[in-house]
């Protein structure tokens, strides 16, 4: 009860917030006659006047019935964490802004911190209810943008009932509708757009010095809740200087320069008071700022229009190929209609754009939507989950579509049921957006339109992103429960969200858990490119006939006949050949599926997970998303029980080539005493990694290798390694790109420690922009999650970038520790050598140098290993301190410090290594060789363009 009261009284909380704040900042434009000539009458004016309040009314009640039926986004976690270290901040109680990531800091807290007050002060701890305070709070802001979306177009076009189309418009969009509950980023940014775009017009409207204080705080609020609230700040400045441009000489042109002034003002103060993290340093504040709306550092695969891509790398017509496919048609035809409305005012009396306030406003609207769409595919901008970070420009569309709408009404005045069958299209069309809201509930944010093959079953999983916040589980739960009342199910699923949204009654019943022991089912995300293709007896079917979540029974007990007789039809299929690996389960491959099969699989025996990693032999033929890490995501499913047959079906790509490594494990963990497990490898193709291992293995057991083995690509700087350490070399096939960890004897805490791996480039520019700080690409990696430990035997492959690598360093903690370079050929080093046979040295020292176009040649005629030994400096001077990065820049140069076996190497009694310089103007280089803690053994420095 305690629950259930809480709820209501969020609910009425909100709900009186909502009415109070627009009865005090909106009375009613026309009063309510104190006596009508008939309660109809009066009742209809009363409609007429209220009609968007009691519309938003209406939608804020029905979204606190609905807000607990979503779930929690994956950015819940950071954006809380957020708004703690904002809070602790202000209060004093840290130096500095906590963040998970650095540029977390600039993000606002302006939405996230009051969620957390609110949260404290109900003294909230079960995460259900928390979850369910946060729906309802973000709603409420949903809301009250769309009651100033229906104050907006109520001024602009004269009519409430365009007025309420828009709100309508506005509300009934079917993906934004439900990130209206749990999205605390995107649609905050949208609501609010949407109530500075009414101050804007409020404020020219007006012309008052209170109506621009207003703008300014709320175009603040904007800019603080995104950076890109600021494209408000140039249209205000050109419409106002449109203004005093036509003023004339007077006090009427200094009250436009003051009022914009007065704007300028109290919208950066306001931007200011409400960044933190601008406080102590307002320039650092904007820069990252710009840098994250640019550039975002988020580089994920996404699934577009059949292909996997990169979200740093997709085509300039991603966004308006989602946008397209997910508003509802009727809406996209009144938004065109009402673009077109707008450029034929435009076109047709270009001189009133400059005059005419309206008309530049809509202008300005048309602009809004258009711009930053057309910016973020210029500027190649990362997007990624469809096109939500663009979901703010909907809110310009939506006022747009209600005049296209109104525009058409009006063409038609002449026959008025001709324009009545305008409106009850509109109505019709609105009404049937209404209903595939409810059928879709409460995973209206994968809505499509008709415009996309919505009956072929699993195209649109196939071809686009879906469900990326996976809330379809919670969905996939709660059917569970209302299949199965009163009992009490475990269920295998990755994703422990879903099951803390869920009230605590609901919690009780189920054992949520990735290895759940004995499982009843099994739920898994079908759009995730990891999963098996199979999916049988698929209880949990959504609309358009595709499945969000693979549902399946796995046990006999829960399945029906049909299901059952598919698996053992697909066991026969399998045992009717050879299996490719021997074990508890024996492998067996039929084209590229894999069936793990044991035949007899005791009750009492703890059920298996099996997983799958593919690594083509060569990484360029993977989907781009995939080529860093060198392999296709891992391929992964759960056992089924069939009395005493276990049977696991995994589907590879179909044109799966290379290297498998394949594990089975016990559910529980990856392989703590008591519970075996196991990992094999397999070349579906040849030759392959398998004779590479073979190979070594063979050179192992004749003791031939030492602890690090040097090789072919890559070769030990400098002595040995520890005892016990792994040998590590490159495929010899694919060269540098991927190395091979190996270890026989292998101890069980030795595989369980992680691996470092950095790789240092020999182009810094190679690296993400967040990485050039740091110099090196960090690839720290857990060894099972690229190998395994077959038989005792620690086997990992582990894929290397394309580009050229001066240096890799690689080990475990406190247990050993190498760094290899590339192989310099000596043919290479003699050819480089004869190519300045006809120079004199730019400069002599213990090296002679040579300056060779983009390069720094350093010779030692007569050399032993120990003149190589020390370090090496490389200071280089640009001539424009700005081609430096950052944190150079108070030295005044960029150090490319280095030692000599990572550029060179030792022939016939010399020494010689080639360095590369950056490409912009060189003013000079400083270089010779230190010891640390001693100083340098020699100096000397050569002038640019020697």
């Amino acid at each position: 009860m305690g629950g259930l009261a809480r709820q209501f009284g969020v609910g009425a909380i909100a709900a009186s917030a909502l009415y109070a704040i627009i009865r005090v900042m909106f009375p009613p434009p026309l009063a309510i006659p104190p006596q009508m000539t008939g309660k109809t009458a009066a009742a209809l004016n009363f409609l007429a006047v209220h009609s968007g309040l009691l519309t938003c009314a209406l939608f804020l009640l029905a979204g606190l019935a609905l807000a607990g039926d979503y779930g929690v986004n994956y950015d819940e976690y950071d954006q809380r964490q957020i708004a703690r270290g904002n809070l602790n901040y202000i209060l004093g109680r840290a130096d500095h802004i906590a963040t998970s990531h650095y540029h977390d800091r600039v993000y606002s807290a302006v939405i996230e911190l009051p969620l957390l007050l609110a949260e404290q002060a109900a003294g909230l701890s079960d995460p259900h209810y928390i979850n369910r305070l946060r729906l309802t709070l973000i709603h409420l802001v949903f809301i009250l943008g769309a009651f100033f979306c229906y104050r907006l177009t109520w001024h602009l076009s004269g009519s409430r009932l365009i007025a309420l189309l828009a709100l309508l418009i506005y509300l009934l969009h079917p993906r934004l509708y439900a990130h209206s509950f749990f999205n605390s980023k995107d649609l905050p940014f949208l609501s609010m757009l949407t109530i500075a775009l009414y101050l804007l017009e409020r404020a020219f409207r007006r012309d008052t010095m209170g109506a621009f204080l207003l703008l300014g705080i709320g175009v603040g609020l904007l800019v603080n809740l995104r950076i890109m609230g600021a494209m408000l700040f140039p249209a205000l400045i050109a419409m106002r200087g449109l203004d005093w441009f036509y003023a004339g000489n007077g006090p009427e042109r200094k009250r436009i320069l003051v009022t914009a002034g007065l704007f300028v003002l109290t919208a950066g103060l306001t931007v200011y008071a409400l960044a933190p993290y601008a406080w102590t340093n307002p320039l650092d504040y904007l820069l990252t700022n710009l840098a994250l709306t640019v550039n975002h550092p988020a580089v994920w695969p996404q699934l577009f229009q059949g292909e996997w891509r990169l979200s740093d790398a997709l085509p300039p017509h991603y966004n308006a190929v989602w946008f397209a496919i997910t508003t509802p048609p009727l809406i996209l035809l009144l938004g065109l209609v009402g673009m077109a409305a707008i450029a034929a005012q435009g076109f047709r009396r270009p001189g009133a754009a400059f005059r005419n306030t309206r008309l530049r406003f809509l202008l300005l609207l048309a602009a809004v939507f258009l711009l930053p769409a057309l910016a973020a595919s210029l500027l190649g901008s990362v997007q990624y989950d469809n096109w939500r970070h663009l979901y703010f420009i909907y809110a310009p569309f939506a006022l747009l579509a209600a005049l296209g709408g109104g525009g058409l009404a009006a063409a038609l005045s002449r026959r008025r049921r001709w324009r009545a069958g305008v409106y009850g299209l509109a109505a019709a069309g609105l009404g049937l957006i209404l209903l595939q809201m409810a059928q879709l509930h409460p995973l209206q944010y994968d809505y499509f339109n008709f415009l996309v093959d919505r009956n072929t079953p699993d195209y649109l999983r196939t071809q686009y992103g879906m469900d990326q916040w996976r809330f379809a589980h919670r969905a996939g739960l709660e059917y569970l429960l209302k299949r199965h009342p009163g009992e009490t199910l475990a269920v295998r699923v990755a994703e422990q969200r879903p099951l803390l949204t869920l009230p605590p009654a609901a919690r009780q019943r189920l054992r949520l858990d990735r290895y759940a022991r004995h499982a009843d089912y099994a739920l898994n995300s079908v759009i995730d490119r990891s999963q098996p293709d199979l999916a049988f007896n698929s209880l949990y079917r959504r609309p358009y006939n595709n499945t969000l979540t693979d549902l399946r029974p796995l046990t006999a007990a829960r399945m029906e006949p049909a299901a059952a007789a598919a698996y053992r039809e697909l066991y026969r299929q399998a045992v009717a050949g050879e299996p490719i690996i021997r074990a508890d389960y024996n492998v067996y491959r039929n084209g590229n599926r894999l069936t793990f099969v044991k035949e007899n699989c005791s009750p009492e025996e703890p059920d298996a997970w099996f997983g799958v990693r593919l690594f083509p032999h060569r990484p360029e033929t993977l989907p781009p998303p995939l080529r860093r890490r060198g392999s296709y995501a891992p391929f992964e499913n759960y056992g089924v029980r069939l009395g005493r047959l276990c049977l696991a079906f995994i589907q590879l790509p179909a044109d799966a080539g290379g290297d498998l490594i394949l594990q089975r494990r016990y559910q529980g963990n990856y392989g703590a005493a008591g519970a075996p497990w196991w990992a094999e490898l397999y070349s579906l193709s040849r030759p392959g990694l398998g004779e590479l291992i073979a190979e070594y293995r063979r050179k192992a057991a004749a003791a031939a290798l030492p602890s690090v083995h040097p090789s072919t690509e890559f070769r030990m700087n400098g002595g040995g390694a520890a005892v016990g350490a792994f040998a590590v070399f490159s495929d010899r096939e694919d060269g540098r790109n991927r190395l091979l960890y190996a270890k026989e004897d292998c101890a069980q805490d030795e595989y369980e420690t992680p691996v470092t791996l950095h790789i240092y480039p020999e182009n810094r520019a190679d690296l993400p922009f967040y990485l050039w700080q740091d110099g090196f690409d960090n690839r720290d990696f857990d060894l099972w999650s690229y190998g395994g430990r077959p038989g005792g035997e620690c086997i990992a492959v582990v894929p290397l970038p394309d580009y050229p690598i001066a240096a890799l360093r690689t080990g475990q903690d406190n247990r050993w520790e190498v760094s290899l370079y590339p192989s310099t050929e000596p043919d290479r080093l003699r050819e480089t050598y004869a190519a300045l046979s006809d120079r004199q040295p730019d400069r002599r020292a213990a090296f002679d140098l040579y300056w060779q176009g983009n390069r720094l040649v350093y010779l030692r005629e007569t050399c032993a290993a120990g003149d190589t030994a020390a370090d090496f400096f490389l200071h280089i001077i640009p001539v424009d301190a700005a081609d430096l990065p950052a944190e150079w820049r108070d030295a005044g140069f960029a150090n490319r410090d280095f030692v000599f076996d990572r550029w060179g190497g030792l022939f016939d009694g010399k020494c010689l290594a080639s360095v590369p310089l950056p490409d912009y103007a060189i003013a000079a280089v400083r270089t010779g060789q230190y010891v640390p803690g001693q100083g340098e053994l020699w100096a000397v420095e050569l002038a640019g363009g020697q």
